[in-house]
């Protein structure tokens, strides 16, 4: 294949650690420190962060705590395109990404089925070379889970058209997998603390109340922001269809409780969507 086929890091060093030994130990003390709600139920989909370690990862480590003693399969991570606009929703075309904690292989299988169901989805590596989203996501599932595959899936066009048809295809061909979703989202970008606290509020209320068509309304009407509202609104779609009732706020901050730097923060949120029990 050509050179792309194996997706090398692109933000080791600046994002988390680039030596794999103190990547390790640094996910491990966050996963340690976050003490998450128990989840009764099976749980179906994640929303998490995507941030720089120090500023987003222990609100992603509530969510990855849950998958501890867990066996899966495969995991579907769903992204926002930050640094190339694409009409279309984009899958890798190779093999594997790589991080500092080893090689994580593409779910062949899973995409080919992906790729025959829907024209929407493309093989293609646009979105995804440079974009941390979903690269961020990775050294959490390794040191959570022993062994899965996963598909990256990197949505350039947020339109609900997109999401609908994205969540329930991902929902259809998961439903007899041993599979996991998780979408990818920061919520307000670099407004001052009081109006990023007023503006998350909006769409942690949405995501806490299952309600992506609002989630999706709200981004649109600039009453919040989430740069993977797409993907998290897909990834809700995906895990209704797979029997997921119920969501619950793992945690929430901004980067303004991490810096104590309060005039323009980042917005994050973790959030497991399950069947209650």
């Amino acid at each position: 294949m050509d050179k792309w086929s194996v997706r090398p890091p692109a933000v080791a060093g600046m994002f988390y650690p680039l030596d794999g030994k103190a990547l390790m130990r640094q996910v491990v003390e966050l996963i340690e420190r976050a003490k998450p709600k128990k989840i009764r139920g099976s749980l179906k989909a994640l929303i998490s962060p995507h941030a720089g370690y120090p500023y987003s990862g222990l609100t992603a480590a509530f969510g990855y705590k849950l998958l501890e003693g867990k066996k899966i399969d495969s995991v579907v991570i769903i992204s926002p395109s930050h640094h190339e606009y694409f009409d279309g929703v984009s899958v890798y075309p190779g093999t594997s990404y790589i991080t500092p904690l080893g090689e994580v292989n593409i779910d062949l299988e899973l995409r080919r089925e992906i790729l025959e169901n829907d024209g929407i989805l493309k093989a293609t590596i646009q979105g995804h070379i440079e974009e941390h989203a979903i690269e961020v996501q990775l050294p959490f599932l390794q040191i959570v889970l022993e062994d899965f595959k996963f598909l990256p899936i990197v949505i350039g066009n947020q339109t609900k058209e997109h999401c609908y048809k994205v969540g329930d295809l991902i929902g259809k061909v998961l439903k007899d997998r041993n599979a996991l979703v998780i979408a990818s989202t920061d919520l307000s970008h670099y407004h001052p603390y009081d109006v990023a606290l007023e503006l998350d509020k909006v769409a942690i209320d949405d995501i806490k109340n299952f309600d992506y068509e609002k989630l999706l309304k709200d981004i649109d009407e600039q009453n919040t922001e989430a740069c993977g509202g797409g993907p998290a609104a897909t990834a809700m779609i995906a895990a209704k269809k797979l029997g997921a009732n119920k969501a619950e706020i793992l945690h929430s901050c901004n980067s303004g409780d991490i810096t104590g730097e309060k005039g323009g923060v980042v917005g994050y949120v973790s959030a497991a969507l399950f069947k209650s029990v």
